[in-house]
């Protein structure tokens, strides 16, 4: 394995060291480097554009600096793989790791880029991290201010552009470096005026939402015809198989997983983010797959499917992945523009209490369980086997526009190119004294991602079944 760069590593090589006449010699014979990274991606350069006038109407007459990032240590000198910081995205099209945009009050754009190191000189093979030699090809300013339609200046100068700049405005806690140079500058503001921007999207965002969709509706196929060769083997540790199934078409279509993929067997599923991801694969179990794709352009998708391994369902499993079903429908139906964020919620959460109840799992009713005052006996009674909610916002992050703070993000009124999941569930716990027999262990969840229109819904991931018998059916033609 070859050293990462990092700066620790910068700091301390472990290289033996070039005499002079090898440092001379490695600075010829170069041709031009060709460049690799940093695919433009159509319509990315215009997209930004628009969002950046955005942003400057919401916040006019300040200077906004919006960091990239660097790669977080994994351990010791080895790094994650880089991804930039989502608002970075959003507002240049860019990917660079290191940059930094700088938006003046006129709307002046200027992307601040690492130094990196040509052909023709030692440091083009010596360095980790400005060296292509190491890092791979690595545009130039030309290049990438191209790409982008804005100026483009070293980092280097970074420090003297924020020195003259008046009100800054800082998305802070992304680069520490960046932070260091305009103490106090860190803005609150900004991150929730970006966020609440990036909330609703425009067509060339939904475009890029449902290619996350569609690429991701082929990994779960991918994931789904290895079934049974693990059924016919022992199926060990089979959901780490079939989770770097789903990573391999995410890589191959898009950058990579939008999030760490959930693949859960059998009991495992009542664990909402089950992180070991090392059950065996057993006939009879279901298979609840929570996994998205992100695509080159950095949007992802986010789906859940609820599948039985051997393709067919028991009575017990079906029904309660009917009542899910039916609260998942309930859910999508509520999302139109002018409705509450908390309608599709309260539907879906409405449709699996009134079946706790009617199966005898809660005494109270389904209006009883979801009664606004929380003091009131049997308020929140189906909780104990829902566990979540309903819905969040979608887009470049998986748990999109975060720091719109609680009250504001749960009190959102939809609009037209708002995107958010939809993914009600059902859970119950193999400990769990209050549940008969037949349903421990038994955990389904149905989501599907869903953009705000003057009408009906649209459901980007509906290349998935949902229904039972047409979920079943597609895996079988999945598996050939």
């Amino acid at each position: 394995m070859t050293e990462p760069a990092d700066a620790a590593t910068r700091r301390a090589p472990h290289d033996q060291p070039f005499g002079p006449w090898v440092q001379t010699t490695l600075t010829e014979g170069w041709d031009p480097e060709p460049v690799t990274g940093h695919p433009a991606v159509d319509g990315a350069a215009e997209a930004a554009a628009a969002h950046r006038a955005a942003l400057l109407r919401a916040l006019p007459g300040r200077t906004v600096v919006v960091p990239a990032g660097t790669a977080p240590v994994r351990a010791n000198d080895t790094v994650y793989p880089f991804r930039a910081a989502s608002a970075y995205t959003w507002l240049t099209g860019d990917q660079a790791e290191g940059a930094v945009l700088v938006l003046s009050p006129a709307g002046e754009a200027t992307v601040f880029l690492l130094p990196s190191a040509g052909p023709g000189t030692l440091t083009y093979f010596t360095d980790r991290r400005e060296g292509a030699v190491w890092v791979g090809g690595i545009p130039s300013a030309g290049a990438t201010a191209q790409r982008l339609e804005v100026a483009v200046r070293p980092r280097t100068e970074l420090a003297s552009a924020l020195a003259a700049a008046g009100d800054v405005h800082l998305l802070a806690g992304v680069d520490a470096d960046v932070d260091a140079l305009r103490p106090g500058a860190a803005s609150t503001e900004l991150a929730r005026a970006l966020d609440r921007l990036r909330a609703v999207k425009d067509d060339w965002e939904v475009d890029r939402l449902a290619e996350a969709c569609a690429a991701t509706a082929r990994g779960f196929a991918d994931v789904v015809a290895e079934l049974p060769a693990l059924l016919a083997g022992d199926g060990r540790r089979g959901e780490r198989w079939l989770e770097g199934t789903f990573w391999r078409r995410a890589r191959l279509e898009g950058n990579d997983v939008g999030y760490s993929s959930i693949v859960a067997a059998g009991a495992n599923g009542t664990s909402l983010h089950w992180a070991p991801v090392d059950g065996d694969i057993r006939p009879g179990q279901l298979l609840l797959a929570d996994m998205g794709v992100e695509t080159t352009s950095m949007y992802t998708a986010d789906v859940t499917r609820t599948m039985p391994v051997s393709g067919t369902w028991t009575p017990v499993q079906r029904r309660v992945y009917d009542a899910v079903r039916e609260a998942h429908l309930a859910g999508i139906g509520e999302v139109r523009a002018g409705n509450a964020f908390l309608a599709a919620h309260r539907a879906a959460q409405w449709v699996l209490a009134d079946h706790l109840h009617r199966w005898g799992l809660i005494d109270w009713s389904a209006d009883d369980a979801l009664h606004e005052d929380l003091t009131r006996p049997g308020a929140g009674a189906h909780r104990r086997y829902t566990l979540h909610s309903t819905s969040h916002l979608l887009g470049l992050d998986v748990h999109d526009c975060a720091a719109i703070e609680g009250a504001e993000y749960l009190a959102t009124t939809l609009q037209p190119g708002h995107a958010l999941t939809v993914e009600p569930g059902l859970y119950f716990q193999v400990n769990d004294r209050t549940v008969p027999a037949e349903l421990r262990g038994l955990a389904v969840r149905i989501e599907d991602d869903v953009v705000v229109t003057d009408g009906a819904a649209r459901v980007l991931s509906d290349a998935l079944p949902t229904d039972g018998d047409d979920l079943v059916a597609w895996m079988a033609s999945a598996q050939g």
